[in-house]
């Protein structure tokens, strides 16, 4: 059953990659036919990930949420779902050029991480468990359309022509996603050759730990001492709270992204921003300006639903207290803060267009900073993931 589930798995991630080419046909064509083509594509993939996932359940006999696999593979997932039903309203085939290569991405991410199916630890068996992340994903997915329309809305209008701030970021923003490419190429690139270092390290109860790298140690676990011959050892140590493993894995991304990110400069021979800018000419501003804010709109009062009030509900259950400043309740929060303080600007100081562009961007941003390096990099409650 878990070789099936990950069969339809990638039946999806490819589905999506061929829609993607749909869309950009749309586009570059100005014909409906190619982006009927291409949410019927993106539908059926949607169909075979939710076929991995009710698969992968029955498997485990529990909802595939519980680690950083299967959470992530859930929201994109459900980025994908989201990205439908706004198609289904506006229309707008850019919308899926972008949207779901950013989907490709995360799920991409997402295969880097272990997949064996595991029992759930006694304080992940409630169904809290089900309810809390699955609405919290489902919040998140819906705030990452207003990003990709906040995205395109800043390719179309940010002057490329000249350099500014609002390039520069920008460009960083390009960047960024390409870093999340070149962790893939790094965990894929290692993992072909069946990488493997072990470290005897001392963790923050000062009990001595295995970890074992499937990337060479540019950094080392606290007090680490190699015990596989022949592998890098680093002399750069990591504090206890700091998880040494993922941190190495982080810098082996952007090592990587990087790469990637010059080579493309070098054959673009413009900015990356830049080479996408007329795909997006021809989009409406007012279109892409109502998307960002809907998907506020509707993905606020989600998430508030499934990152805060479910996720206090189950820390009481789980841990015997609503709140305890864990790293992952810490970052729920300052969400939560970013995207009233969202609303309140569009609602109450009219910050329409670039300036809500901007915000969705950097929302999604806090977003990502969450999955990515609160998971990764900072021990907590929530370490299990």
């Amino acid at each position: 059953m878990a070789q099936i589930s990950s069969n339809f798995l990638f039946a999806a991630f490819i589905l999506y990659l061929i829609a993607t080419l749909f869309f950009g046909g749309a586009i570059r064509e100005k014909g409906k036919k190619w982006a009927n083509i291409g949410i019927a594509v993106t539908v059926i993939g949607f169909a075979a990930q939710l076929v991995y996932f009710i698969t992968r359940w029955i498997a485990a006999k529990h909802a595939p949420v519980s680690n950083l696999f299967e959470f992530t593979t859930f929201f994109g997932m459900m980025l994908v779902f989201s990205f439908i039903m706004i198609y289904f309203i506006y229309r707008a085939s850019v919308l899926g050029l972008f949207a779901l290569p950013i989907a490709i991405l995360v799920i991409a991410y997402a295969s880097m991480f272990p997949r064996e199916i595991t029992p759930l630890i006694p304080s992940l068996k409630s169904y809290w468990l089900y309810i809390h992340v699955t609405t919290a994903a489902t919040g998140e997915s819906i705030l990452a359309i207003s990003f990709v329309a906040g995205l395109i809305y800043l390719i179309k209008n940010v002057d490329q022509t000249v350099r500014s701030k609002r390039t520069f970021w920008l460009e960083f923003i390009m960047f960024s996603l390409i870093v999340t490419l070149g962790f893939v190429a790094a965990t894929t690139s290692f993992s072909a050759t069946k990488y493997e270092a072990k470290f005897e390290w001392v963790n923050k109860e000062g009990q001595k730990a295995e970890m074992v790298y499937n990337l060479p140690a540019l950094v080392a676990p606290h007090e680490g001492k190699l015990l596989t011959e022949g592998k890098l050892d680093s002399a750069l140590q990591m504090p206890a709270i700091i998880n040494a493993k993922k941190m190495n894995t982080v810098i082996w991304a952007l090592l990587f992204g990087t790469g990637i990110y010059a080579v493309l400069r070098l054959v673009l021979r413009k900015r990356v921003a830049a080479s996408l800018q007329p795909l997006v000419q021809k989009v409406n501003d007012d279109l892409l300006d109502e998307v960002g804010y809907r998907s506020v709109a509707i993905g606020f009062p989600v998430f508030t639903l499934g990152a805060l009030i479910f996720a206090m509900i189950w820390a009481q259950v789980a841990w015997t207290r609503f709140w305890g400043w864990d790293p992952k309740e810490v970052w729920a929060l300052i969400t939560w803060l970013f995207y009233a303080a969202f609303l309140h600007l569009r609602l109450s100081k009219g910050w329409h267009g670039e300036k809500s562009a901007w915000l969705a961007v950097v929302g999604f941003a806090i977003i990502m900073f969450n999955l990515v390096a609160v998971n990764l990099v900072i021990a907590g409650l929530h370490s299990y993931a």
